[in-house]
């Protein structure tokens, strides 16, 4: 049995400034990102991860050296766990956004040609990818528990895999910054552990 257990980055610049980043860089943590980073590392002690592997983009990659530093262990970046590409969307506030092509995020989920016309990954691509990564590490990690530093949609993809949601209940769907997913792996039957895991006083202060 292994546990893939899946990190949403922490609070970055843009989750507070509600700028769709895509995978643009130099968007750095918040402080209260820091914190949620510090919190999640001394969270995930317990669990004893043996390997980790991040998003290349800046905010997960921050997050990632946290825990890293935290846990005493070293990390790979795997470019099967970046953020998804928005295209002409990066950039832009999600008010504009919303206002000007209406529900994108649904649009997303439902694989709508409106997402590919403006150069955005769709949603079946990425949830192959993060298969794809998913079933490399099961295979190079067996029995062992595993760590992969990550952004929202890719989170979702995998809960998509595992629990066939529908485009309404994944638009519907957050994953907080700093946040586990865990996802358990036996022969090659996946289950959901825990979705939105952190530490208690979170639930009410952020």
């Amino acid at each position: 049995m292994s546990l893939i257990i899946f990190l949403r980055h922490a609070q970055a610049k843009n989750n507070v400034e509600r700028i769709l980043a895509g995978r643009s860089d130099g968007i750095p943590l918040t402080d209260l990102g820091l914190q949620q980073a510090e919190k999640i590392a001394n969270f995930l002690e317990p669990l004893k991860i043996s390997a980790i592997y991040s998003s290349p983009i800046e905010r997960a990659l921050h997050t990632t050296k946290i825990v890293s530093n935290k846990l005493n262990l070293q990390y790979k970046i795997d470019h099967r766990l970046t953020e998804i590409e928005m295209g002409s969307f990066s950039g832009m506030l999600y008010e504009e956004m919303f206002a000007k092509h209406g529900n994108i995020f649904l649009k997303f989920y439902q694989d709508s040609s409106l997402i590919e016309k403006n150069g955005v990954e769709t949603f079946s691509n990425v949830k192959k990818r993060i298969l794809d990564m998913v079933n490399y590490c099961s295979q190079k990690h067996d029995n062992e528990n595993i760590l992969l530093v990550t952004h929202m949609d890719p989170i979702k993809a995998m809960i998509s895999t595992v629990l066939q949601l529908k485009p309404e209940s994944l638009y519907e769907l957050i994953i907080r910054n700093a946040s586990l997913t865990i996802v358990k792996k036996e022969q090659s039957n996946f289950s959901m552990v825990a979705i939105n895991s952190m530490s208690p006083d979170r639930y009410y202060h952020d």
